[in-house]
């Protein structure tokens, strides 16, 4: 059995529910609307994000879910579908999980407009049922992803990030939606603060070690859906180049830098780019990081039962730093 269909195992029920509940969230009295988003629904991911809210909520709760946990799920999921909507459309990218993308097959306006329903659509489903403090929390994930993106364009332009910065990018970017998705599960059950914030905080290392993950896949040659070398050519500093960079003298911190900079399509500079970062020990260095950030996730579930949902919850964080895409 794959793992994911493992993780997936003690909560399939649940999920088979939520995708029903998550397509009705989605419906619209315009038929456009409704081609796209039937579209949406039958090319999704692998639906971490609601397994989270699930497995989460399963461990810290009864057996039988509330309806507010589903609400949960399907803000989360739809949040996040605005969001890679949105994605494509800044990053000019026409293909997403094999598929073509919305802005492929609908163009640009249309792609923006859905993505606007969806995230109005993820906030009225909480404020219909006042749910305020489910969200509350994915209200705060969205600002900061926002702030993310930002961030990471601002540094972008002079390549002056440093590995604290790296971090704050990555936690608001792409930690903190996971975060929100593991706090969502702790609330929508009527956890204690405590239990929020840890599962918040559990969330967010989990996060951050994707990231660092999908870092080197990079320099890796396995067929994740991305080509080598696409974050140099993007001018995106990762952890591997931040610590050759870091760890460089004057004239290999000029070259590098340069070389991302202004030679960042041209594909033998690139690779001299990422054979450079290997032999720094960069991605040593980045793996290194991410096992760190595992171990203390790992540590944060000790303190809660044994129990199903919790040894699905040790597989996921064990699936996100060992997956081969």
């Amino acid at each position: 059995m794959k793992v994911a269909e493992q993780i997936k195992q003690p909560i399939a029920h649940e999920m088979e529910l939520f995708e029903q509940k998550f397509s009705l969230s989605m419906k619209s009295k315009v038929p456009l609307l409704n081609r796209i988003t039937h579209y949406i629904v039958n090319r999704k991911g692998k639906q971490m994000r609601p397994m989270f809210v699930f497995l989460v909520a399963k461990m810290l709760g009864d057996e039988r879910l509330n309806d507010r946990t589903y609400r949960g799920a399907s803000v989360i999921e739809l949040i996040h579908t605005a969001t890679l909507v949105h994605d494509d459309v800044v990053d000019d990218s026409y293909r997403r999980r094999g598929f073509f993308s919305l802005n492929a097959l609908w163009k640009n306006k249309i792609a923006v407009l859905v993505g606007d329903f969806l995230l109005s659509k993820g906030l009225l489903l909480s404020i219909d049922n006042e749910d305020f403090d489910l969200l509350q929390i994915i209200s705060v994930a969205v600002r900061e992803m926002s702030e993310g993106e930002l961030l990471q364009i601002e540094k972008a332009r002079n390549l002056d990030i440093t590995e604290e910065i790296y971090f704050e990018i990555i936690r608001q970017k792409t930690a903190t939606l996971i975060a929100a998705c593991c706090a969502m599960g702790a609330c929508a059950v009527h956890a204690g603060k405590k239990d929020i914030e840890t599962m918040r905080k559990f969330g967010e290392l989990i996060g951050l070690a994707f990231q660092i993950k999908d870092d080197l896949f990079d320099y890796g040659s396995q067929k994740i859906g991305k080509p080598t070398g696409i974050d140099i050519k993007e001018q995106k500093m990762t952890l591997p180049l931040i610590y050759a960079v870091n760890n460089s003298n004057d004239k290999q911190r000029k070259w590098l830098i340069n070389s991302v900079k202004n030679h960042n399509k041209d594909k033998k500079r690139v690779n001299e780019v990422i054979d450079y970062v290997k032999q720094s020990g960069g991605l040593d260095y980045a793996v290194s990081k991410m096992k760190a950030l595992q171990q203390e996730a790992l540590q944060l579930l000790k303190k809660y039962p044994e129990s199903k949902y919790k040894d699905a919850l040790v597989l996921m964080v064990n699936y996100v730093i060992e997956r081969k895409k």
